[in-house]
């Protein structure tokens, strides 16, 4: 029962267009709803300004994103703009979610898609941990450089790398200016799971290629299945929300679901670069009021499971 109910956290939930609520809401409130309904078969939900309002439980319906059967996996899924809101002032360097996403990509060595930086401005001011990832940006500089429409950009604002495509140029990675792309120099060490099923660009990794070019695709495979991505659900401090900015609403690992503008605006959310135009999809709160001190324990990941292997 337990473990239904952490699913049922994960899964985009839709109610009827008659009561004007969120079309997809994935939230903390839902999760109860289901929970509580009352005698006369009311249940609680969250409208689109934020409030908890009753409506029937029987309006209320599970619609993990179906895959239509003319689905295009380079013009993604419609009606969709897909955001992601990360909180620096939770992330401890725990790096669940980098092992989430490496695994659940197949990804191998040094390539990991996200990583954790250590920042700090100078040394009179605090440190603090950043997560960094592809920014899926709206108006991306690595999709007008690539020769062969590699790199391309869905309606639902998803980023994506067609490795069938992908020549190896690397033009794409001197675009970006975030530098979060990678580049496989060597034949990727991935197990049989990785070549099993046919290829297609919305599962990126599956299988990585030599000479290609990787980087985060936000999980549309995850997404599909009504849940969130790897890294969003792994991480056990809920750095990361993920939502849709037309439903105005972002979710994150535990089931709690925020009004993303509410939360942008009081929290003084912000985005990386934001001068240079490419108008990101991931946003960042700043690491005020923290939850635990900063500390340097994991800073090298690598070096940290070595040391943890040789004590054992």
């Amino acid at each position: 029962m337990e473990e239904d109910k952490k699913k049922s956290r994960r899964k985009f939930f839709e109610l009827g267009i008659k009561f004007g609520l969120l079309a997809t809401v994935g939230t903390v409130a839902v999760a109860k709803a289901m929970d509580n309904e009352d005698s006369s078969g009311m249940v609680e939900l969250m409208s689109t300004d934020g409030n908890i309002i009753q409506v029937p439980a029987s309006e209320v319906h599970d619609v993990a994103h179906k895959q239509p059967e003319d689905y295009d996996p380079r013009v993604g899924i419609p009606d969709k703009k897909f955001v992601m809101v990360v909180d620096l002032a939770k992330c401890t360097n725990a790096l669940k979610c980098q092992e989430s996403c490496n695994k659940n990509h197949y990804i191998t060595g040094k390539n990991a898609w996200l990583k954790v930086y250590k920042m700090q401005e100078s040394e009179k001011t605090a440190p603090y941990w950043m997560p960094t990832l592809c920014q899926h940006c709206d108006k991306p500089p690595c999709v007008k450089v690539c020769p062969v429409d590699a790199t391309f950009k869905r309606q639902d604002g998803i980023v994506l790398i067609d490795n069938e495509r992908c020549i190896g140029c690397r033009f794409c990675m001197a675009a970006c200016p975030y530098s979060t792309r990678v580049f496989n120099w060597n034949e990727p060490d991935q197990p049989a799971a990785a070549h099993e099923g046919e290829y297609t660009p919305d599962y990126a990794g599956k299988p990585s290629v030599k000479g290609t070019v990787d980087k985060c695709d936000f999980c549309p495979h995850m997404i599909q299945m009504g849940e969130l991505p790897h890294c969003v659900s792994a991480c056990p401090n809920d750095v990361y929300s993920f939502g849709d900015m037309y439903e105005d609403a972002v979710t994150n690992g535990s089931g709690q679901t925020f009004k993303l503008s509410k939360l942008l605006e009081e929290r003084a959310g912000h985005r990386l670069l934001e001068g240079l135009g490419t108008e990101p999809s991931v946003f960042y709160l700043p690491p005020v009021d923290r939850n635990v001190d900063f500390e340097e324990g994991l800073e090298n990941y690598t070096e940290f499971q070595s040391v943890k292997k040789t004590e054992e």
